[in-house]
């Protein structure tokens, strides 16, 4: 006879706090440890009697941010989400929750990701430019988006004039990112004479 999981009325409510606490939690770490990334590149610029102490401090930052904020606030979502699952066990025979899942995973491999990213930098063996890391900073503002509009709408996932202009403006959000990060360096370079 198969043990029957009890759990109280209020697990549901308990869960989605969390659970939404956990995304905050996590979302800003993502946000922020890109950041981080993209300072340690940028200061390999600087003046070699500088540049190895502020790059061991972004590693500490990187690391402590990583470690302490970022990593934890996943742990609490996706422990969240398994006990919101398991209160409505319904959601997983639904096609939002199929997607929803495929963008999570997108999310933990880019957490991952931002791991390996992390240990590059930190031997000195990083490859990704700023303006690469910039863009990739981008993508967790996009799967953010998504993941949220499908909790909101669900099996009515929007695909008219609105959906599109919210796609539109998160894309012209990113550009004008990218475009103003151009626009400073180049600036900074004809202040220092293209040196």
């Amino acid at each position: 006879m198969p043990l029957a999981l009890t759990l109280p009325p209020e697990a549901y409510l308990w869960f989605k706090t969390l659970h939404i606490v956990g995304v905050v939690v996590w979302f800003a770490g993502l946000f922020y440890l890109v950041r981080l990334f993209i300072y340690h590149r940028e200061a390999e610029k600087l003046e070699p009697t500088v540049r190895e102490a502020f790059q061991q401090q972004y590693s500490l930052m990187e690391r402590r941010l990583a470690n302490i904020i970022t990593t934890p606030g996943m742990v609490v979502a996706v422990a969240c989400a398994i006990g919101l699952l398991v209160v409505n066990p319904t959601w997983l025979q639904q096609g939002w929750m199929h997607a929803k899942l495929g963008f999570v995973a997108a999310l933990l491999a880019y957490h991952w990701f931002c791991y390996r990213l992390m240990g590059q930098l930190q031997r000195g063996h990083c490859s990704w430019s700023g303006r690469q890391l910039r863009a990739l900073n981008e993508l967790p503002t996009l799967l953010l988006v998504i993941v949220v509009m499908l909790v909101v709408f669900k099996n009515q996932f929007p695909t008219g004039a609105a959906t599109w202009f919210i796609v539109a403006l998160v894309v012209f959000m990113a550009a004008s990112i990218q475009f103003y990060a151009r626009w400073r360096r180049l600036r900074a370079e004809a202040a220092t004479g293209g040196t």
